[in-house]
């Protein structure tokens, strides 16, 4: 009599921690979209040099790996949950504080905030994703992602409306953050933190074995070297080499955006149909033939349509690497999440002034063909992906033991 209710209450808590934890990504693609978009008006606002400007946006990333390896250390003590109910209202803050301040140290300030605050839900965000997974028994990381994806083009489409309006950045960001800022507090009440795994597995319950995730590593950096390609370099490449209107040049990267929601959203029934390992050789494929199509395009219309196969085929790496992390390493799956984060920020860094060098130095058409190089390299390290568990079929949640004690509504 008592089985069946408790099972009940376990199946709504892990549906609320699954919906919210959605929110939490759909929420961080909306606020890191608002930033992005409106660099040049950031610039504008505080007087920020070309020469300056570049350090600014160096900055972020390389404190978001700082705030990654912090959170590694800090979730041995306090729950991931509460790492990512507190981090982002600190992103969104930080956000805000971008658009109200004026003098260039207020900026400083703010974006030093909002990369250790990115740094810390990025890695605390995907540690409940990946211990969500390992309890619902089947693959739900793309999905995750797919909400991410969406607040993207949110925040792109928001950002779009305040610089076709001129409106002041403050006036762009403040309505936005007054809603999310409320909501992800509200919703990180649902936050769960899924039951620790047993030591077993390839590696185990130890330690995190860095020759072991190294594969993955360089997985998730050559997947945001090709992710940072795009949005860097996707509007100079269309104008520049193949002949665009400055109107058309702004459209391969929205196109990207779109297909990469809409390959995540299907994502993860070709993972529980053709297991992780297949999806990713599928998506490396994929992703090195758009880059393809892009270097030999004779138009902006056939490279618009080599930047879309880009969306479809790098939209499953990174959410397949940071799985194939909690599924290498089971019993410390949040270290190895952290670790394998700070990698995202290597790729982001890397990936722009890579591309930019090659093309003033060689050609923008040979620069393409780098990170298609890299992409493929993937195929290499496909075989750490393979895990039977992750291919469950047949849609069904396995009854894995959750701790509904570990929630996020504790404070």
């Amino acid at each position: 009599m008592v089985a069946g209710p408790t099972l009940a209450a376990m199946t709504d808590l892990l549906r609320r921690g699954r919906a919210s934890l959605a929110f939490g990504f759909l929420a961080q693609g909306v606020a890191f979209a608002l930033l992005v978009t409106r660099i040049p008006a950031i610039q504008d606002r505080y007087g920020v040099s070309d020469a300056l400007l570049p350090a600014f946006l160096a900055a972020v990333p390389v404190l978001a790996g700082v705030g990654s390896v912090v959170t590694e250390k800090l979730v041995r003590t306090v729950r991931p949950s509460r790492v990512l109910r507190w981090s982002q209202p600190v992103v969104l803050l930080a956000l805000l504080g971008v658009g109200l301040g004026q003098r260039m140290v207020v900026l400083a300030v703010a974006l030093a905030a909002f990369g250790l605050a990115v740094g810390a839900l990025d890695a605390s965000m995907n540690m409940l994703g990946v211990s969500l997974q390992r309890t619902y028994g089947r693959s739900i990381m793309l999905g995750f992602h797919a909400a991410y994806s969406l607040g993207g083009v949110l925040g792109a489409s928001l950002a779009w409306a305040g610089a076709h309006w001129e409106l002041a950045l403050w006036v762009s960001y403040l309505p936005v953050v007054a809603v999310l800022l409320p909501a992800v507090l509200v919703g990180s009440r649902g936050y769960v933190d899924g039951d620790p795994a047993p030591a077993e597995g390839k590696a185990g319950g130890g330690g995190v074995s860095f020759r072991m995730l190294l594969p993955l590593c360089l997985v998730m950096a050559f997947a945001y070297i090709g992710d940072s390609t795009v949005s860097n370099w996707s509007a100079k490449y269309l104008q520049d080499v193949l002949g665009s209107s400055e109107q058309l040049a702004t459209v391969p990267y929205n196109v990207y955006m779109v297909t990469t929601l809409v390959g995540r959203a299907v994502g993860d029934l070709g993972v529980r149909r053709f297991g992780a390992a297949a999806v990713v050789r599928a998506g490396a494929l994929v992703a090195a033939a758009g880059f393809a199509v892009v270097a030999g395009a004779s138009g902006p219309w056939l490279g618009m349509g080599g930047f879309t196969l880009l969306g479809l085929g790098l939209c499953v790496l990174v959410p397949q690497t940071f799985a194939a992390a909690g599924r290498l390493f089971p019993g410390r799956s949040d270290a190895a999440v952290a670790r394998l984060n700070v990698f995202n920020y290597v790729g982001f860094l890397v990936g722009s002034p890579l591309v930019g060098a090659l093309g003033d130095a060689w050609s923008y058409r040979g620069a393409m063909l780098v990170p298609m190089a890299l992409v493929l390299v993937t195929l290499v390290y496909a075989r750490s992906f393979e895990s039977e568990p992750d291919r469950y079929g047949g849609g069904h949640e396995r009854s894995r033991t959750a701790d509904v004690g570990r929630g996020g509504n504790g404070l």
